[in-house]
This record gives structure tokens, C-alpha cells and sequence, in this order.
């Protein structure tokens, strides 16, 4: 018999000073068996910092035709393509030419990631941005995550502060372009 996802909840109190997004949230997030703990809180993560309304979970590693997080506008129609990790050139060419925003939020080294499209067909791949955090800050605070979560995530000045659980820590969101 197959194992199925496991649920983890994430109470987030969220300050976006950058962007002017305060809110709480609360997260159900299906974790597949394959999906790492950093893979899981960075897709947290990325939901945390394009909240706005319209945006969901796809089905996670399961979903082979959407991007981990999506925003779609009150018509249906996608609006932001949001992959996490290191998803490969033609993902993010389908994602661009379905949404009109496309970005990657990763916890892997970002040039790595960002080497691995290059000459490869990514349509307005200048638009495409990819983020990422310091080194070993996901990592870190992934030890954390329990099946039940409470969070407080602050987004100022490009910096991200998060507190989950009893573990906290702080990291510059570097942004650079897929091109």
C-alpha cells in the first residue's frame, strides 16, 4: 500500500513591510512522502511572500502540470506561476507563457540552479525571477516544523525574518532574473 501525504497546519502571522501585506494565515500543507522538509517550508515560504488573493497549494510533487503555488484572478485565469526549488527550463517556459508573472523560490544554491536554463528556451525568461535565501536558513529552521506550526514571518528591507515554532532566524532574499 502506497504512503500517503502527511498534513501539516502553519499558523503564520505575516508583516510584509515591503509590500504591505499584514495578515494571518492558516496553512494546510500536504506533504508527499518524497518531499523534503526544506522543499515543504520553502514552499511555505514562497506562499508567505506572494500572498495576495486567488493564491493556493497545488497538489505539491504530484502536480505535473502546475507550479507548486498559483495565483489565479476571480475569472479562473492564471495570473502568477510560482515554482519551488529547482524546476528545469521547460517548466518555468510553460509557466511564462500560461501566467503573466512567473517566479522560483529556492533553497539550493541559486547558481547552480540558475546554470542548469542556461541556452535553454525559457519564454521572457528576463521576467522570471528566481529567489533564494542563505545559505543553510531553510535547512535550519525545517528541523523545526512539526505536523502543527506557528509562525511569524517579516518581510523588510529584502530581509526575511522568521520565528517557527522555538526556532528562529533571518536571511537576505537575493533576486536575480533566469536569464
Amino acid at each position: 500500500m502506497a504512503i500517503g501525504a502527511t498534513i501539516h497546519t502553519f499558523t503564520v502571522q505575516l508583516s510584509d513591510v515591503d509590500r504591505g501585506v499584514y495578515d494571518e494565515l492558516q496553512l494546510r500543507v500536504a506533504r508527499h512522502p518524497s518531499e523534503t522538509a526544506p522543499y515543504m517550508l520553502t514552499r511555505v515560504l514562497a506562499y508567505c511572500l506572494e500572498f495576495e488573493e486567488g493564491i493556493a497549494f497545488s497538489e505539491g510533487v504530484a502536480a505535473t502540470d502546475e507550479p507548486a503555488v498559483m495565483v489565479k484572478d476571480l475569472t479562473g485565469a492564471l495570473v502568477a506561476w510560482i515554482e519551488v526549488g529547482a524546476p528545469d527550463a521547460a517548466r518555468l517556459h510553460t509557466g511564462s507563457m500560461k501566467a503573466q508573472r512567473v517566479a522560483v523560490y529556492t533553497h539550493r544554491d541559486p547558481e547552480k540552479v540558475a546554470a542548469a536554463w542556461a541556452g535553454k528556451r525559457i519564454h521572457r525568461a528576463a521576467e522570471v525571477q528566481l529567489h533564494s535565501f542563505e545559505p543553510g536558513f531553510v535547512e535550519r529552521l525545517s528541523d523545526a516544523i512539526e505536523r502543527r506550526n506557528t509562525a511569524t514571518l517579516t518581510r523588510t528591507e529584502g530581509r526575511v525574518y522568521l520565528e517557527l515554532n522555538d526556532a528562529s532566524g533571518d536571511s537576505e532574499i537575493h533576486t536575480r532574473s533566469a536569464d
